[in-house]
């Protein structure tokens, strides 16, 4: 049965994983976002995710009896939040910064974009990644990055549904759900982008990670398999490579020399690596 949302719903799929979850839901509870405003969506975990979600009757959640992904999970969250004019898919190994949700939804309206990503802190919190955050916030406000996106957060108006479908569920897509997406948009000229106003703490891929290495398998995801299906040939990927190290190029110089700082930035030895 579908649930009752008003403006946005935060839709997190889940894989093992607790102590992760708990600190993303906590840090959006903590920014503004309501607890009936989350949708948590359990791909079979066999830790104590169960019994916490059963803990948290306020926070709305689906359990899946077997693992079906990231991109069915997506899906599963669109489709039961039909009244969300917004909805937020999240990845449970994040930290939202000031306003997180809120910040990122109002940004997409001012600047008319209909998919959205916020800036994204990646790596180890060894800096102190609340305090970091608020002023990280003031001088990054207004900064955008068109024609992007990642699968760590997006918000997706619900009209982008309604013109290019929801995320694939192809299993053999693993960790490309979001790159096909992204491709879809793109063809359809929907507007998308990553915007500063917003921020997010990633701790990086840990669900996929420890997915990997209970399985052996180096990528979750078939990368011929997802660029067959999006008709990726040699020769525009490489063009498309060649461009995008141009464009990326100028983004990052523009935003260190007005700010000092990025809109993805990853911290490696107590230092940060613009990106």
């Amino acid at each position: 049965m579908p649930y009752n949302f008003g403006r946005h719903v935060v839709v997190i799929p889940v894989f093992n994983q607790l102590h992760y979850t708990t600190l993303c839901v906590e840090s959006l509870l903590n920014q503004n976002v309501r607890a009936e405003e989350i949708l948590i969506i359990d791909n079979a975990s066999c830790d104590e995710t169960p019994l916490w979600l059963a803990k948290h009757p306020d926070l709305k959640h689906l359990r899946n009896s077997v693992n079906l992904g990231c991109g069915c999970a997506w899906v599963q969250g669109a489709v039961l939040s039909q009244d969300a004019e917004w909805v937020v898919l999240l990845n449970n190994d994040v930290v939202a910064g000031p306003d997180a949700i809120g910040a990122l939804i109002n940004a997409a309206e001012r600047e008319k974009l209909l998919v959205v990503s916020p800036a994204l802190l990646e790596g180890a919190d060894d800096y102190g990644f609340d305090e970091f955050a608020v002023g990280y916030k003031q001088k990054m406000s207004g900064m955008i990055r068109r024609g992007r996106f990642h699968g760590v957060c997006f918000a997706v108006h619900r009209s982008v549904f309604e013109k290019v479908g929801f995320p694939d569920t192809d299993r053999r897509l693993g960790g490309y759900e979001d790159a096909e997406f992204l491709f879809r948009c793109r063809r359809a000229n929907i507007p998308v982008g990553i915007v500063g106003d917003s921020v997010f703490h990633h701790f990086g891929s840990i669900t996929q990670k420890a997915i990997a290495a209970k399985t052996g398998q180096k990528s979750l995801g078939d990368r011929e398999y997802f660029r067959n299906r999006v008709g990726s040939t040699w020769w525009a990927r490489k063009s498309e490579k060649f461009l995008m190290w141009f464009t990326y190029r100028k983004w990052v110089n523009a935003e260190r020399l007005t700010s000092g700082f990025t809109l993805h930035m990853v911290r490696k030895e107590g230092e940060w690596e613009l990106n």
